[in-house]
């Protein structure tokens, strides 16, 4: 089946370029130029992949990562002409899969596309540990739910992966750059500071006592290790 790549931009010759090299490589593609049109676009065409551009007019690409996060875990990859690090570590906390500096070249665009769409694909099993539960909090891996004194927790997309890699290899401490390659990808293995920011909101959610964790245990300088499952 062929896959459907849906791409919002307001420049013309982003989208252009955009659904030239992406046609070229056997995708489907659709053009939002305005953030509402994208909402609409995404609901009416069901795509696999987003590719959002984040300066925009009106409703900008991180409102409408944002919405479309309320929803859906499918792939988007925010475009930006900034190259500080600003909206590249916003962009990943809201729940993007990827982010890309323009000007971009062809071959790294194609990449990026090809590899998030393959992890978004991939559907690892899960042997043994599928639950976590020890009175107060609840991880049902099977449901994909999390819930804190019998109240459900809401995580974004990332925040539930990093928690469901910690769960799953509970009592094991997973290396800052383990964790960056399964839930980021590869290419993010050197940012440990993504991790942090989301263990941090994690312990928000789920911790007594966020500055004294008892779930997400830090290991100085490696990486971090989830509470043993009973």
């Amino acid at each position: 089946m062929v896959q459907k790549i849906l791409i919002v931009d307001d420049e013309e010759n982003i989208r252009g370029l955009l659904q030239e090299v992406l046609q070229a490589v056997g995708y489907q593609t659709f053009e939002a130029t305005s953030g509402a049109q994208a909402i609409h676009l995404f609901e009416a065409e069901s795509p696999d992949l987003v590719i959002l551009d984040i300066a925009m007019p009106g409703i900008s690409g991180f409102q409408v990562l944002r919405q479309l996060r309320l929803t859906s875990e499918i792939p988007i990859i925010m475009l930006s002409a900034r190259i500080d690090t600003i909206d590249k570590v916003e962009s990943l906390q809201l729940g993007a899969d990827d982010y890309i500096t323009k000007p971009f070249e062809i071959e790294e665009m194609t990449a990026r596309v090809e590899a998030v769409l393959r992890r978004s694909g991939e559907k690892p099993g899960i042997s043994g540990k599928l639950a976590f539960n020890d009175g107060r909090l609840m991880i049902d891996l099977t449901k994909r739910c999390v819930a804190l004194e019998g109240k459900e927790v809401e995580l974004t997309p990332k925040e539930y992966s990093l928690l469901r890699e910690l769960v799953l290899y509970a009592g094991t401490v997973l290396e800052y750059q383990r964790l960056l390659k399964n839930v980021w990808g590869i290419e993010y293995e050197k940012e440990k500071n993504l991790v942090q920011a989301v263990v941090k909101r994690l312990r928000s959610k789920i911790e007594v006592d966020p500055e004294k964790p008892e779930y997400i245990l830090a290991v100085d300088g490696i990486g971090y290790r989830f509470k043993a499952i009973p």
